[in-house]
Order: structure tokens, then C-alpha cells, then sequence
């Protein structure tokens, strides 16, 4: 029995010598030494070295890039490090080297591949609900007026209001649109955006534009009891929603000969000065540049009749417009004065838009800007006092194909490894590295920066021969294989990237509405 234990203690001793041997084998100097190694020992470091944030936060900060998938994340690093003169894809855009982040399901109620007022209306609410429908839930039917009443979510952005939070929503897209509409409306149709949208079935209801200017007395007549003084910041485009249909009422930069789009005869600007006699209405980069955010109590802005110019063309607007980050960065300035704290959302509209039309280099160069209006904000904050979440609404169907070799132009032709001349595909003729599964396809229009210069063009879905094209210029579209009249969304999951207080709950495979309860945790907006 002793010769036994000894021999089984033996064994034992030895394993133990054997584990630790295999638990901690040399690494070749050569590859302890290499940048990869070197590099991802450090990130892993810091990793570890994190310490968990506080609960709770002062302030949320939510932007969101309409349309902006996976694939647009990975397209726009190449492009960024490209045009800093690196190959790019050891990159990262601003957020993506926050902390925290996960992965997020986008489906609505009724369909696998959503859209924005639905997508929108669960970060804002918690509740998933249906296609096309704005702050309520799934019960209410899609363009029926009188399905709305008793159906009403209230969204982040009223909760912070009832706290005594400040408030602000940002997009360069109409003011209007889902995205931004989802913070502050209740709307059976997403469409309903002034009252000349809306049939005559729902004039019990009130248009989206309306609402904005009428939140303050809305949610204390919805909330009995409630004190609230309205939203501090709005800037975005949409200006046609909120004017008369009378060339009288035209800004200096409308484009139509008749601005405005309403036929109630409300002018929505005059009535919210009348009611905010301390705030600034501005339309221009010189109003805009002109407030003083410290005195300043509240701003609406409204820089164009519909959306905001894409990124790559707002040089050429005829009376000026803020960047998004200009605005983010005024928006906070003017939120922060608050002691309270203020929950801001800022979208990227135009993302979205330029994938429509299936001009890459226009979604991509918006999300290079929305990228640093995510910087503006790191710098601008206290990152003790302030939870940034970057996430988007959905993605489309923008691929990244073919077997290209590091640094290749994102926007050009694929070249292979070892290569110098274009991978030509079966049919003989060359093919670019990103591209789209459906929409209007081919279109070399050249210098031009407006994406939506395409619609003018016929659609052009398929193969061309695109040999003697320059396919890395603004207005190039990419190839289609499905004919459409716009390209489309797409289904799969999209990121949230999360830093400051709270973020920590940003963790795993999430569904979307789940953002809601991270903002309203942060914020000790939600009753126990």
C-alpha cells in the first residue's frame, strides 16, 4: 500500500511538472518581438487593466449612424487610414476603441430587415414595434390615426425631461425624419412629418413637426403633474415642414420657388419663438456661429428646406451649414449648462442616404464625419460624468468582395496580392472591391458630390466594363446585381460601442430595444 501511494504521489509530482511545462512554453524571440504580438499584448493588457465604470451618469450622449452596418465600419477605417496616407485597415474609427460594445439584433415586430421609425422607436422606448410607426407600440396600426391613442411609449428623451435633464436632438437629415422624430413623437406614420403629409382620415392627429415645437405641453398634459420646459437643441435640416405653403415665408437658401410645405398656414418657427422668447432660431453657419452658448438658453436650427448636404458637399451650400460635429460640440456646450445632467442624441442621416443611391464614397465620407463628431464629444465631456453610445439603426447591402491586397484603394478596383494590374472576373472585365446586392447599379458622374445626383440617371443594374473608369471618385456608384429604384436595408446585426458610466452594460448579442434600458439605467430614469 505505501509502494502504491508513493508511486501515485510520483505520477501526481510529474503531471503537475508536465502541466506547468505546457501552461507556460518559451515564444520564439522572433515572434515575441513581432509588432502583431507586441501590439495585441498591450490592447489585451489594457483590457485587463480596466476598471469597472460607475452605474450611473450625469449626462447620455446617443449618436447613430443611420444605415451604418459592419461593412461601412470596416470600409470607412480603410478610408480614413488611406487618406492619411496608410494602407488603413490597421485602423480604427473614433468609437470603435471604446470599451465596451456588442452586437445588436435590428428586426422589427413585423419584419427581418427594419427600418428606421421602428428601429429608432425601440432604442428610444424599449418597446420593438412595426414598420413605418413612431413612438408607440406594435397595437397600433400603420396609418391609422385613431390606433395611436392609448398606444403612446414614452421615449428617453421625455423621461429626462420629467427628471429636469436638458435635451437635444441632432441630425443632418430633416429634423423630422423617423430617426430623430422616434425622441420626441408619437405618430402612426412616419411620413406624417407636417400636416400636407397626412390624409384626411387623421386629422385627429397632430404632424411630427408640430409635435416638436408642442413636446413641452403635450407630455404635461400626457404626465398630469409633470413640469417640463421642452427641448433645448434641435438642429438639423427639414425647414419645409414647418413653413406655410407661401413663397412669403421662403428662407434665403430655399430651393424650391414655394419652401414650405404647409397647408394649415402655421408657421412652426414663429409660434416656437413665440413660446421660447429667450431661444434662437438660426438657419445658416453664420447664425449658427454667431450663439453664445453660454448665455444661450435653447436653439432650433434649421440649416436646409429637406435634409442636411452630404458630408462630401456642404461646401457648396448657398447659405453655409455646421458640420455635424460643429453641431455636437455646440449642442453640448449649450446642454452642459445644465446642473442636472442632459440626455442628446445626434444622428448621421446621410449615411443612410448616400447607400440609397448607392454612392459609397458619399456614405463613407459621412461616416468620417460622423466619426469625429464622436471625438468632439470624447473631448467635450467629462468621461466620468458622461456616457457616449455609438450604435446604428440598421445596415444595407453593402458588401466588401474579392480577394484585394492590404492597402488597396477601398474605393478602387481589386487588385490581387502581388499584383498591379485589376482581377478581372470570368466575364473578362475588372470589378471593384465594395459594392451593392440591389439598386440603381452603375454611374460614373465623376467630381460630382451629391449622391442624389444618381436618381436623375437611369437605373443601370449588372456588369460594366469599367477598365478605363476611375472608380475612387465621389461620384462613382458601385455595381448592382438586382434592379431597384433605391438600394436597399439589410438584416443582419449592427455594433454599439459604449464608454463612460453604464457602459459596461453594453456586453454580448443584444436586442436592440434593450438600449433603452442601458440610457434609462444610466440616467435613473426608470422607476424601480
Amino acid at each position: 500500500m505505501t509502494t502504491n501511494i508513493k508511486l501515485l504521489a510520483a505520477a501526481i509530482a510529474s503531471a503537475a511538472v508536465s502541466s506547468a511545462a505546457l501552461a507556460a512554453p518559451a515564444v520564439p524571440e522572433h515572434q515575441a518581438s513581432n509588432a502583431w504580438f507586441t501590439g495585441a499584448q498591450t490592447s489585451i493588457n489594457d483590457k485587463a487593466a480596466l476598471v469597472t465604470p460607475s452605474a450611473n451618469a450625469k449626462n447620455v450622449i446617443l449618436f447613430v449612424g443611420d444605415g451604418m452596418g459592419i461593412s461601412t465600419l470596416t470600409a470607412a477605417r480603410i478610408l480614413q487610414g488611406q487618406k492619411e496616407g496608410i494602407d488603413g485597415e490597421e485602423g480604427f474609427l473614433s468609437f470603435e476603441t471604446f470599451p465596451y460594445s456588442a452586437l445588436v439584433k435590428t428586426y422589427n415586430v413585423d419584419a427581418q430587415t427594419p427600418d428606421s421609425a421602428g428601429t429608432m422607436t425601440a432604442m428610444m422606448s424599449g418597446v420593438k414595434t412595426d414598420v413605418g410607426t413612431i413612438g408607440v407600440d406594435e397595437d397600433v396600426i400603420r396609418n391609422d390615426c385613431y390606433s395611436v391613442a392609448g398606444n403612446e411609449v414614452v421615449t428617453a428623451l421625455e423621461l429626462a425631461e420629467i427628471k429636469g435633464l436638458s435635451t437635444g436632438v441632432v441630425s443632418t437629415a430633416r429634423i423630422t425624419h423617423a430617426t430623430p422624430a422616434a425622441t420626441y413623437a408619437h405618430a402612426a406614420d412616419r411620413n406624417w412629418e407636417d400636416n400636407s403629409d397626412m390624409p384626411a382620415s387623421a386629422s385627429a392627429c397632430e404632424d411630427i413637426a408640430s409635435q416638436l415645437v408642442n413636446l413641452e405641453s403635450n407630455l404635461e398634459d400626457r404626465y398630469p403633474g409633470a413640469d417640463v420646459d421642452g427641448i433645448e437643441v434641435a438642429m438639423g435640416g427639414g425647414r419645409r415642414h414647418f413653413l406655410p405653403k407661401d413663397a412669403a415665408f421662403n428662407s434665403a437658401d430655399a430651393v424650391s420657388s414655394i419652401e414650405g410645405d404647409r397647408t394649415d398656414g402655421r408657421d412652426l418657427t414663429a409660434e416656437w419663438s413665440t413660446t421660447y422668447p429667450n431661444g434662437v432660431y438660426v438657419t445658416d453657419q453664420a447664425g449658427f456661429d454667431a450663439i453664445d452658448t453660454e448665455s444661450t438658453e435653447r436653439v432650433l436650427g434649421l440649416f436646409n428646406e429637406s435634409h442636411m448636404q452630404y458630408e462630401a458637399d456642404r461646401a457648396n451650400d448657398i447659405a453655409g451649414e455646421p458640420s455635424i460635429a460643429e453641431m455636437t460640440e455646440k449642442a453640448i456646450d449649450i446642454l452642459d449648462n445644465n446642473e442636472k445632467g442632459f440626455f442628446l442624441m445626434v444622428e448621421s442621416g446621410r449615411i443612410d442616404h448616400a447607400h440609397h443611391a448607392g454612392n459609397a464614397a458619399g456614405a463613407l465620407e459621412d461616416t468620417l464625419a460622423f466619426a469625429e463628431a464622436v471625438q468632439a464629444a470624447v473631448d467635450n465631456t467629462n468621461p466620468e460624468e458622461t456616457l457616449i453610445l455609438v450604435t446604428a439603426d440598421h445596415s444595407h447591402v453593402f458588401t466588401i468582395a474579392g480577394y484585394p491586397k492590404r492597402g488597396n484603394p477601398i474605393l478602387g478596383k481589386v487588385v490581387p496580392v502581388g499584383g498591379t494590374e485589376p482581377t478581372l472576373a470570368s466575364d473578362g472585365m475588372p470589378y471593384t472591391t465594395v459594392g451593392y446586392t440591389n439598386g440603381r447599379g452603375f454611374m460614373d458622374l465623376g467630381a460630382e458630390t451629391d449622391s442624389d445626383a444618381g436618381y436623375n440617371e437611369a437605373i443601370s443594374a449588372g456588369r460594366h466594363d469599367t477598365s478605363g473608369i476611375d472608380t475612387t471618385t465621389p461620384g462613382y456608384h458601385q455595381e448592382a446585381l438586382v434592379p431597384m429604384s433605391s438600394e436597399t436595408h439589410a438584416g443582419e446585426d449592427i455594433t454599439l460601442h459604449a464608454t463612460g458610466p453604464g457602459a459596461q452594460l453594453a456586453q454580448g448579442v443584444i436586442e436592440q430595444n434593450l438600449i433603452f434600458q442601458i440610457i434609462g439605467r444610466s440616467l435613473n430614469l426608470l422607476a424601480d
